[in-house]
């Protein structure tokens, strides 16, 4: 089964996590299919706090990929604030 999920990324205590689509069995750091995004929840107010590719997005969820909680959430919350 294929997952949309956040992967993280960044320095020690500084979170940086990338958008991926992957096997659910691989590790969360290894082999993906495709980065369609990222999230930086420490993001100053000038900074992009998120970017998801929608039509990537749901190319994948029309495939029959299932988003992970904190993405579906991610992703409702950029909908509504655009």
């Amino acid at each position: 089964m294929v997952t949309i999920r956040l992967a993280r990324r960044g320095a020690n205590k500084r979170p940086f996590y990338s958008i991926i689509v992957a096997d659910r069995r691989r590790a969360p750091n290894g082999d993906n299919i495709e980065q369609i995004g990222f999230y930086n929840p420490l993001a100053t107010p000038n900074e992009e706090r998120l970017r998801v590719n929608m039509e990537r997005y749901q190319y994948w969820l029309s495939k029959g990929a299932k988003a992970s909680d904190r993405v579906a959430s991610l992703v409702e919350q950029s909908k509504t604030s655009s």
